[in-house]
């Protein structure tokens, strides 16, 4: 079960005296946040807004959202990163999963064809960072070598997001395999993909492990794809996101230089959402850049390529006829 740090927002609102606040966070946290702004009314006896947008991760805060309703405070939650806030207004909120992972964990370190990767790095996400050290014991009880990477930038030790990997791409040297806790193919397979080297993901909810890379692979020939379809294009939409963490302007504007001197006609668009349905909207454009979240290119269906970062970087060699080389093999897609 997942549980909001509620003492940590009650501490902040007790200190802070706000007039109403706000709470954003991923959509399967809701009805939890829902909770929690109902106990905040009655607390406090201030306003307590649920903003029901999306919210993919700390890129994705949506304080516009909070601006326009007013709100003093916004507190962001299940999104726990080495910093406990985003500017005075935003607070991180942690947001724990009480889920045992010690079965899956047993599991894994008793089976046969596993025990060949004596060194593990150990990975997991925001939701599980407290079960590093408890599955760390269990595994180095069974004979393992167990390395947790340092953090870096907003990530703690350990920790991973969809697009960003640095301790797990910091210590591939170092280790035989990697374990993700968690139930999240989503960020598993970006550790299979920007270290390529074998990987498992341990689900506490089924009990359960799989190693991930032929998964990744399969990903990996879809954007590679997507390239070589996208090297075809006449006119390229390239996409600013207009969520104030995926906000890369700068970026765009390199992209639109790089590939008009390579031939090619460039549309600057911005969108606040990067869907299908949205891009239907558009006509003449061959084939998109979106400079936002590179995970919308790489686990996302579109009729047409639509390319992150990386795969914008490798269509330019491309384009150019250079070699590839391994394009997501980064410790971060932006």
């Amino acid at each position: 079960m997942i549980s909001i740090d509620e003492v940590r927002i009650f501490e902040v609102i007790e200190k802070r005296k706000p007039l109403s606040v706000a709470l954003n966070g991923p959509e399967a946290l809701f009805p939890k946040m829902q909770e929690t702004g109902n106990k905040i009314m009655k607390l406090f006896d201030i306003p307590a807004y649920i903003i029901g947008d999306t919210c993919w991760g700390s890129c994705d805060i949506n304080t516009h959202a909070a601006d326009m309703l007013g709100a003093d405070l916004l507190f962001n939650i299940g999104h726990t990163i080495s910093m406990e806030t985003i500017d005075k207004k935003v607070i991180m909120i942690n947001a724990y999963d009480d889920v045992n992972f010690d079965i899956v964990v047993e599991k894994y370190a008793n089976d046969r064809a596993n025990q060949k990767y004596k060194i593990l790095g150990i990975i997991t996400d925001s939701q599980h960072l407290h079960q590093l050290q408890p599955s760390r014991k269990i595994l180095e009880n069974h004979g393992f070598k167990t390395v947790i990477g340092d953090g870096k930038g907003q990530l703690n030790d350990g920790q991973v997001f969809g697009c960003e990997f640095y301790p797990a791409y910091d210590i591939q040297n170092r280790v035989d395999a990697y374990i993700f806790l968690g139930q999240s193919m989503f960020h598993s397979v970006s550790i299979a993909m920007s270290t390529e080297k074998p990987t498992f993901m341990l689900d506490p909810y089924f009990n359960e492990f799989q190693q991930v890379n032929d998964k990744a692979r399969v990903m990996e020939k879809k954007t590679i794809l997507s390239i070589y379809k996208a090297q075809e294009a006449t006119k390229i939409g390239i996409i600013i996101g207009l969520k104030e963490g995926q906000f890369s302007k700068i970026k765009a504007l390199k992209f639109k230089k790089s590939l008009e001197l390579l031939g090619k006609d460039i549309q600057l668009i911005a969108l606040t959402e990067i869907t299908e349905e949205r891009l239907r909207n558009f006509k003449g454009i061959d084939a998109y850049i979106q400079v936002a979240c590179p995970r919308i290119a790489i686990d996302n269906h579109f009729t047409k390529p639509v390319l992150s970062v990386p795969q914008a970087e490798a269509l330019i060699k491309v384009l150019k006829n250079e070699p590839m080389d391994d394009f997501l093999k980064l410790r971060h897609w932006l």
